[in-house]
């Protein structure tokens, strides 16, 4: 196994799962044994009853099958509650570290695909906890089932087998049919939902420049295209689903010919020919259902390798040695950042390295595109530097945990992103160990306490997604709020008198 696959969350989380898996595979043997009840009461019904004429025998057997079906009733309600819950704890495993990758690996993924990751993650555990598990526990019972038939009679065995052969085949072809529109309809659902958030972001300027007319043919080309390939797929997937339905229809009735000769040559008993027909149809019925059930089956597959492409360069955060509060000693030491373009490696920053001690102010002055923000990214370990190393207080700043650098660290990027709840919430940067007294103080720092005051209900107050109820210059002022919160050992602005 590489490194990469071990540390893969979704196989962390799948490998915890086994445990409730192996339960309902106990559970799927177990219904399937007592389905196994039906055809033993036919054959007793036909051939012992009906001949004897005796009550008692089918009062006792009628009452055996009822208490049958009951367990096999709970034992299936069982199992499907045991897929929900095991879906609920796979999502609470895995929905957190989903939510963290968006972020931490946004540099090798794209934009769309980020976007995306959470809605894969409710597919594949929607598919994982659905009916099609159910049914694909069912399938190993199907050869059981035909080998029974065989045992009964060689050529209503081979029927059912010739069946289960030919629905196998219907499976593999739907899947080779469906898989390559279902994934231009998924690759064109995300590019769709990308744009309209990347429109959505940029509503003014839409508006103003009067761009939704445009904007709204170039999202409709996606759309059009979701919509096409999906119809395109589930126009096939229903085709597969029919023929399926009716291929397992013309077993049954073809195995029931079977049997009814067979009956006629007095080579088995009228009530095996029941048993056979109810026989071949549970064999076939698993099939049938993995048949209707594959485009969800394909769809949670493709979802899974996106999700494995979110986490392919995963690493979980190591437990590190608690560091102390630093003073605020930077150290910049041949820094040098690199991004691939076309192919090419272009160099933005070249061996930069300079020395703050605690107290001192640096300001970094140059043209658009000189590679400031780069290199603000870097400071903050926001990325990783191609060459070279960013020392707080001798401690390079990706030895530090995210959670505890951040708590000594202020920030303000040059694009101001507020968050949808209260002026406090945004301030205190969403932690629960802040203090009022903190917040209040931070505010008054970055002179916006009055300003808040004034608010309808002042700290408390719910700013809107993105902070929308605030102009652009009193957003930069509660995020500088924000960057000074706890009075940092360290604090980098990226262009604070934007606004």
């Amino acid at each position: 196994m590489s490194k990469a696959a071990a540390h893969n969350p979704i196989t962390e989380a799948l490998r915890h799962a086994r445990t409730p898996l192996l339960f309902v595979g106990l559970f799927s043997l177990a219904t399937n044994l007592l389905y196994l009840a039906m055809p033993l009461y036919m054959a007793q019904v036909y051939d012992r009853v009906i001949a004897s004429g005796s009550v008692p025998t089918l009062s006792v057997l009628t009452l055996g099958v009822i208490f049958c079906f009951a367990v096999q009733g709970v034992l299936d309600d069982v199992r499907s509650r045991i897929l929900i819950a095991m879906g609920m704890v796979f999502d609470r495993e895995l929905a957190g570290k989903v939510f963290s990758g968006v972020f931490d690996l946004r540099q090798a993924v794209p934009l769309s695909a980020r976007s995306q990751s959470l809605r894969d993650l409710d597919t594949y555990r929607q598919t994982l906890a659905g009916p099609a598990v159910g049914a694909l526990f069912d399938v190993p019972w199907s050869p059981i089932f035909i080998g029974v038939l065989f045992l009964i009679d060689p050529i209503v065995g081979g029927v059912t087998a010739f069946g289960g052969a030919l629905m196998v085949g219907l499976a593999l072809l739907q899947a080779r049919a469906t898989g390559g529109p279902l994934r231009e309809a998924n690759d064109a659902s995300i590019r769709s939902f990308a744009f309209t958030e990347a429109s959505l972001r940029n509503a003014e300027v839409v508006r103003a420049l009067g761009m939704l007319p445009g904007l709204n043919r170039r999202w409709a080309r996606d759309r059009n295209a979701f919509v096409e390939r999906q119809a395109f797929a589930s126009d096939r997937a229903s085709t597969f689903s029919a023929v399926s339905r009716g291929l397992r229809l013309f077993i049954q009735v073809a195995v029931m010919a079977c049997a009814v000769l067979l009956v006629i040559d007095q080579i088995i008993a009228p009530g095996t020919l029941y048993a056979s027909m109810l026989l071949s149809r549970q064999a076939l019925a698993p099939l049938d259902r993995v048949v209707g059930a594959w485009k969800s089956v394909v769809v949670a597959r493709q979802a899974r390798e996106r999700l494995d492409n979110l986490f392919s360069g995963y690493r979980p955060e190591t437990k590190a040695t608690a560091l102390p509060r630093p003073e605020g000693h930077l150290t910049v030491e041949g820094v040098s950042y690199a991004v691939s373009h076309g192919g090419a490696r272009k160099l933005l920053l070249k061996n930069v390295g300079f020395r703050l001690k605690a107290g001192e102010v640096l300001g970094v002055v140059g043209p658009s595109g000189a590679g400031k923000s780069t290199l603000v990214r870097l400071l903050m370990g926001i990325w990783p530097a191609s060459a070279g190393s960013v020392r707080l207080d001798g401690a390079d700043v990706h030895a530090w945990p995210r959670e505890a650098f951040g708590r000594h660290v202020g920030y303000m990027p040059q694009d101001v992103e507020l968050f949808a709840g209260t002026a406090r919430d945004n301030i205190a940067r969403f932690r629960d160990d802040v203090t009022d007294e903190a917040v209040v103080e931070a505010a008054r720092m970055a002179g916006v306490h009055e300003l808040i005051l004034k608010l309808p209900r002042g700290y408390d107050t719910d700013l809107g997604e993105g902070g929308s109820t605030l102009s652009v210059g009193q957003r930069q002022r509660l995020a500088l709020a924000r960057a000074v919160l706890g009075k940092p050992s360290f604090v980098v602005l990226d262009e604070p008198n934007a606004n």
